[in-house]
C-alpha cells in the first residue's frame, strides 16, 4: 500500500510543479493549481501518515523516516526513496 501511495504522491508533485504551475503562469489557468494542489495535499498527508505509522511501529528508524519525509518534498524523491527501501528489504541473492 505504501508503494502505491508513494508513487501517487510523487506523480502528483510532478504534475503540480511541471504541468499545473506552468499552466497557471503561462496559460493563465489558475484553477489547475487548485485542483492538482488539493489532490497533492491530500496525498501528501496520507503519505506522511504512513511514514509516521512505520516510525511509531518501529518498522523504520528515525533516519529512514526523516529521509522519507524529505523525499516527499523533492521532485522524483518518492520514487528514489521507494526504490532504495525496496532494495534494502529484499533478501540477498544466494
Amino acid at each position: 500500500m505504501f508503494k502505491w501511495i508513494s508513487y501517487t504522491e510523487g506523480a502528483s508533485l510532478l504534475l503540480l510543479l511541471f504541468i499545473a504551475m506552468p499552466l497557471k503562469y503561462v496559460a493563465d489557468m489558475p484553477e489547475m493549481v487548485s485542483i492538482v494542489g488539493m489532490a497533492h495535499g491530500v496525498l501528501f498527508m496520507v503519505y506522511m501518515a504512513f511514514v509516521a505509522t512505520f516510525f511509531f511501529s518501529k518498522q523504520w528508524t528515525f533516519k529512514t523516516s526523516v529521509f522519507a519525509s524529505v523525499a516527499s518534498i523533492i521532485p522524483f524523491g518518492p520514487f528514489v526513496f521507494e526504490g532504495r527501501i525496496l532494495k534494502q528489504q529484499q533478501p540477498p541473492a544466494v
